[in-house]
């Protein structure tokens, strides 16, 4: 059992560690404080919620939280159900020829102006 990632071993160490630095006249009172800050956490969280819900009205109860939770999301299912969907979508539009191939967002640029097939690319160094 876990709290606050404090496993059980680390918090009789603490425990012991309060007894002999708060020593036993004090460790009651401390304890007390303790408590009513857990007591008032508690109800300062409880009043939020219940402010949350009037503020919002009637329309918080009509929200489906489950859905909107994103630990459902699983990106490898997501990208899984994407490369195994049906193929019954319409086929891409077959590539026109490499003399016919104009790249997108390049509307003045020809085939010719393009570099070599056997031209390595620029390299930039202050790129990377």
């Amino acid at each position: 059992m876990e709290f606050f990632g404090i496993n059980g071993a680390e918090f009789l160490i603490l425990g012991i560690l309060a007894v002999v630095i708060l020593g036993p006249d004090k460790l009651p009172e401390y304890t007390r404080k303790l408590a009513d800050f857990i007591t008032g956490i508690r109800n300062y969280a409880s009043t939020a919620k219940e402010r949350f819900q009037e503020e919002m009205g009637d329309e918080v109860n009509d929200v489906d939280w489950r859905k909107l939770d994103p630990r459902q999301y699983d990106p490898r299912k997501i990208i899984r159900d994407a490369l195994f969907e049906d193929d019954d979508a319409p086929a891409a539009p077959a590539q026109p020829a490499a003399s016919q191939w104009k790249p997108q967002g390049l509307p003045n640029v020809a085939a010719q102006d393009l570099l070599p097939a056997d031209e390595p690319a620029p390299f930039d160094d202050e790129a990377t």
